[in-house]
C-alpha cells in the first residue's frame, strides 16, 4: 500500500511504525474471508482491510478521529485472525492498537461512553474492586430490564452466579518445587481472574510445583494492562505493565527465572509485546528481558515431563484467539490433553472468536452475543463432556451459555496428574 506521511511526521515512531505496517498491506483481501466482524455484519469497513483504510486516512491527515471511524474501529475485536490469514504479514494488531490511542486523544465520546469505559478501567483490572462490583451485579440483576443502556444490561447478564472466596495463593510468595527442581518460573496471578476463577492459578501452582518448578509469586505484579491497552488509554496500560516489569527484572536479577508463566492468553499477547510497548522508554532493555522470558503455561508444560495417562472424557478444545492468533500457538494445548488420556475434539470453524475479546462483550453486546451463540453451537454439535480453553474470558463467555461446564486447560491436566476433580465438573457453575 502506497502511504505519503511527511517526514515530520515518520519521526514519531508510532506514526513510523504504522506507516510500514500499511506499506506492507497489498490489498489482498484474505483477511475478509477469517474476520468475524466481517462475517457477522459484512461491511467492508468492518474488515481488516477496511479499518487499515479508514486508519491510513486518518493518520495521513493527522486529524482527529470521527464518529464513523469510532465505530467501526469500536468493532474490532482484536482477535488477529486477519494476521494468521495474511499473506504479507501485516502486523494489524500494532496498526489498531496505535489507532486506538489516537482515537482516545482525538475523540470526545458522548458522555454515557466515556462513563462506562472509564469505569471498566477503574474495575476490572483491580481485583478488589471488581469483587465489590461482582457483588453489587449480583444483586441488581433481578432489576436489569430496569436499566436504559443494553450494555449495562449485558454487564449484570454476565455476572456470575458465585463469586468465589479469595486464593491467598495468589499472595506474593514462593511454592517450592516438589522434588528435584528442574525451573524456576514467576506465575502471573492477573487481574479479573482471581476475581472470577481462583480455581486456574490454584492448579497452576499445584501442576508446576508437581513437575519440578520452583514457582514465584512475585510482590507488586498485577495487571499486565491488557484491557486498558486495548480501549486506547496507553498511560494506564504502561503503567501497569511498568509495575510488571519491575516487579518480574527483581526475580530475574535476584535468584533468577527460566520463565514468565501466564495462564491467561490474552495477557500473554501483551506481555510478550511489552519489548515494542516499550521500545522507545528507558524501560525498553528490561521490557525486551521480560517479553522474551514470557510463556504460555502450555509452553512451558511442553518441556516438563507431563507423565502419560488414560482418562474417560470427551474434551472440546476451545483456541483462545489470543492464544492461536495473537501468539501463534495452535497445538500445545491438544497434545498436552491427549497425552494425559482425554480423548480431544475441536469444533468447526476453530478459527472464529467465541466474542469475549477483554471488554468487547460488554461493549459490543449484540456482536458479542451473536459470536457466542455460534462458538456454543458449534463445540455442543462434538457432544463433549467438558469443554476447555485457555483464556479467562472465554471461559466466561462460553460457560455462561453452555450445558456442560467449560474449564481452564490446566485444570484437567492437574487432575489427569494427581491434583483434585474441577469443582466445575461436579457442577456446572458459571
Amino acid at each position: 500500500m502506497q502511504t505519503h506521511f511527511s517526514e515530520a511526521q515518520l519521526a514519531d515512531p508510532g506514526i513510523a511504525r504504522a506507516n510500514e505496517i500499511l506499506r506492507a498491506c497489498v490489498h489482498c483481501g484474505f483477511c475478509t474471508a477469517t474476520c468475524p466482524t466481517y462475517a457477522v455484519l459484512g461491511d467492508e469497513l468492518d474488515s481488516p482491510r477496511g479499518r487499515i483504510y479508514l486508519i491510513k486516512d486518518m493518520l495521513e491527515n493527522d486529524r482527529p478521529a470521527d464518529e464513523k471511524i469510532v465505530k467501526h474501529l469500536d468493532r474490532c475485536l482484536s482477535c488477529l485472525a486477519c494476521m494468521t490469514t495474511c499473506p504479507s504479514g501485516v502486523h494489524y494488531m500494532h496498526l489498531i492498537d496505535h489507532a486506538r490511542a489516537h482515537v482516545e486523544k482525538t475523540y470526545k465520546r458522548p458522555l454515557t461512553d466515556r462513563l462506562l469505559r472509564w469505569g471498566l478501567s477503574k474495575i476490572l483490572p483491580y481485583p478488589s474492586r471488581f469483587r465489590v462490583a461482582l457483588l453489587g451485579a449480583k444483586l441488581a440483576k433481578p432489576f436489569r430490564h430496569l436499566l436504559p443502556d443494553p450494555r449495562l444490561k449485558t454487564m449484570l447478564e454476565m455476572a456470575p452466579a458465585r463469586i468465589p472466596p479469595v486464593s491467598r495463593n495468589d499472595d506474593a510468595q514462593v511454592f517450592p518445587a516438589k522434588g528435584e527442581r528442574k525451573m524456576r518460573v514467576a506465575l502471573m496471578t492477573g487481574c479479573a481472574q482471581k476475581a472470577l476463577d481462583t480455581d486456574i492459578n490454584d492448579a497452576t501452582i499445584r501442576l508446576l510445583t508437581r513437575l519440578g518448578c520452583e514457582v514465584v509469586v512475585a510482590k507488586g505484579a498485577g495487571c499486565c494492562g491488557a484491557l486498558t491497552h486495548h480501549m486506547g488509554k496507553e498511560a494506564e496500560a504502561h503503567g501497569s505493565a511498568a509495575r510488571n516489569i519491575r516487579a518480574w527484572m527483581r526475580e530475574i536479577e535476584g535468584e533468577g527465572l527460566e520463565a514468565i508463566v501466564i495462564n491467561t492468553s490474552g495477557c500473554g499477547t501483551t506481555v510478550k509485546d511489552y519489548g515494542h510497548m516499550f521500545r522507545t522508554s528507558e524501560l525498553a532493555e528490561e521490557a525486551a528481558k521480560v517479553a522474551a522470558l514470557a510463556k504460555d503455561v502450555s509452553e512451558v508444560l511442553m518441556q516438563l515431563d507431563l507423565p502419560e495417562g488414560k482418562q474417560d472424557l470427551k474434551v472440546a478444545y476451545h483456541a483462545a484467539c489470543s492464544l492461536q492468533h495473537g501468539q501463534q500457538i495452535k497445538t500445545h494445548p491438544k497434545t498436552l490433553l491427549k497425552k494425559v488420556g482425554f480423548e480431544v475434539v475441536e469444533p468447526r470453524d476453530s478459527h472464529l472468536c467465541c466474542g469475549s475479546a477483554g471488554t468487547y462483550n460488554l461493549l459490543q453486546p449484540d456482536i458479542s452475543k451473536n459470536l457466542k451463540v455460534r462458538k456454543i453451537r458449534s463445540l455442543s454439535d462434538k457432544t463433549p463432556d467438558v469443554v476447555a480453553a485457555g483464556n479467562i474470558g472465554c471461559i466466561m463467555q462460553i460457560g455462561s451459555g453452555m450445558d456442560v461446564p467449560v474449564v481452564h486447560t490446566v485444570e484437567l491436566l492437574d487432575w489427569a496428574t494427581g491434583g483434585p476433580k474441577p469443582p466445575k465438573l461436579f457442577s456446572n457453575r458459571p
